[in-house]
């Protein structure tokens, strides 16, 4: 498990995370990128916040925008670069692109296209920790959206009713592709959901790196010790549209609260924390910013550098095992 504590470090990531999107849109115009991109802005300290209570060897399982989840998981920056590239060096071997980064050996089960489609997936792994008892955890993220399809539930009271050790991360970032989530939510509140199915369920400021820290080491703590499955809220913001095909938000959304969700991002709200504390300055600051535009500069020439894969041999292997 990483240090939390290592402030410094934590705040490099998140950064991380945020110049990952930035740049890979910019790839994508340019035509390094192909395929649906869908960027995790402003959602930074949810992954983190979960990922830095985890080993290497907990699961996780992502969704259509699990970028962040990859970067806060461990995986290789270089690799993921190359996987949205489509180049032989991906975590994928350049086959799967931004919705399917998997990394088993850091515990990345996969990203999914599916709506919700990781919620029942990752009862396979929880099931397998239980059955061996090897005390892993498995950590599903899905957002609001997926939160209302019908797997959702049966999920959650499957995973209650054999006392799992799965967390529930729903990342209620208020928009399910380009409808608000005023419009599909009966309440507001998901976390009370849990309640229904006798497992325990609380909220958290997704955009506060601390409060995501404290209230994942409680659920991670539950599951260890055999006490089952837990939701956790996580309430956030997304700042941009559904994909960047689709950019929808800044359409119809109100200012003021563009505005109120912008005071409070998460590396806005953890960096001005850490000078208030005298752990960081603003020109150390800088100086991580230095360190992330070059961290990203490397891994962008390494994913250009990278070999495509081998299409016929792989067509071949299909050939052969379907007989074709």
């Amino acid at each position: 498990m990483r240090d939390k504590n290592n402030y410094r470090e934590n705040l490099k990531t998140m950064m991380i995370m945020r110049e990952f999107e930035r740049v890979i849109k910019d790839l994508a115009n340019h035509g390094f990128v192909d395929g649906a991109v869908h960027c995790y802005t402003g959602e930074e300290a949810i992954a983190l916040g979960v990922c830095l209570n985890l080993e290497d060897s907990d699961y996780i399982f992502s969704t259509h925008r699990g970028h962040g989840h990859a970067i806060a998981k461990g995986c290789d920056l270089n690799r993921i670069f190359a996987e949205l590239m489509g180049k032989k060096t991906g975590l994928s071997g350049g086959y799967g692109g931004s919705m399917h980064l998997f990394d088993p050996a850091k515990g990345l089960m996969g990203g999914n296209g599916i709506v919700g489609g990781g919620v029942t997936v990752s009862l396979g792994t929880a099931y397998a920790s239980k059955y061996k008892k090897d005390g892993r955890v498995t950590v599903c993220f899905f957002s609001e959206g997926a939160s209302n399809e019908g797997w959702c539930h049966e999920a959650m009271n499957m995973a209650s009713l054999w006392k799992l050790p799965v967390i529930f991360a729903c990342e209620n970032n208020l928009f399910a592709a380009t409808t608000p989530s005023y419009k599909t939510l009966s309440d507001p509140d998901l976390y009370k959901r849990a309640y229904g199915y006798g497992m325990a369920g609380y909220p958290a400021d997704g955009n506060d790196l601390d409060d995501c820290i404290e209230k994942t080491a409680e659920a991670v703590e539950r599951a260890r010790s055999g006490e089952g499955p837990t939701f956790i809220e996580f309430k956030t913001y997304r700042v941009e549209g559904h994909c960047r095909v689709i950019r929808d938000l800044d359409i119809f959304r109100p200012k003021d609260v563009v505005a109120r969700w912008a005071a409070h991002d998460p590396i806005k709200v953890y960096s001005e924390r850490l000078i208030e504390k005298g752990i960081m300055t603003e020109e150390d600051i800088l100086k991580l910013t230095e360190e992330v535009n070059s961290d990203i500069e490397s891994a962008i020439a390494y994913g250009k550098e990278s070999p495509l894969p081998d299409t016929e041999g792989f067509l071949n292997k299909i050939r052969e095992r379907y007989e074709i």
